[in-house]
């Protein structure tokens, strides 16, 4: 699951109530704080909850490239992550409500590692960097940070690169 902060969650909220699933306009709330939305919108593109395409409409646009307006809007993805079905309904067999969509736990950095380290063949050190984003340092810090809280980490060879793997659940 994509895990999103809270302006992408009030873009993706908001676009998902339009019939055109575009993120433009921006929700009041979101006015004066044009460059966070910038940055939550090209995150979100990459993560493919939200697509970019060409609009006519300039107000509709997020980015402009030369004489072309972009306009960012929902995808199936992003009503998924939202709570929604693809057609921008409730999920199917969900009882219809007038509450707003839950949104589903967020998940830590730090339980990522760990769940990682819990699978069978363990996570070498470079993938858990790559699933984190963090520095090698910081990495290591937070498998000292585990061990501390009781967790038994064991090392291991996975062909030439160090395997780190949690034997006992604390």
């Amino acid at each position: 699951m994509t895990k999103l902060n809270d302006t992408q969650l009030i873009l993706l909220s908001t676009a998902a109530q339009r019939d055109n699933g575009s993120l433009i306009p921006l929700p009041d709330n979101l006015a004066a704080e044009a460059d966070k939305v910038r940055k939550a919108i090209t995150a979100m593109i990459k993560a493919g909850v939200a697509e970019e395409g060409e609009v006519q409409d300039a107000t509709l646009a997020w980015r402009a490239d030369g004489e072309i307006n972009l306009g960012a809007r929902i995808t199936d993805v992003g009503r998924t992550a939202i709570g929604l079905g693809e057609t921008g309904g409730a999920i199917a067999g969900a009882p219809e409500t007038n509450e707003p969509p839950s949104v589903p736990a967020k998940q830590t950095k730090a339980g990522l590692v760990l769940e990682l380290l819990q699978r069978e063949q363990g996570a070498t050190l470079a993938e858990l960097v790559i699933a984190t984003g963090w520095l090698p340092h910081t990495t290591r810090a937070a498998l000292t940070g585990l061990r501390k809280k009781g967790h038994e980490i064991e090392k291991c060879k996975r062909g030439d690169a160090t395997c780190y793997r949690v034997a006992v659940k604390a």
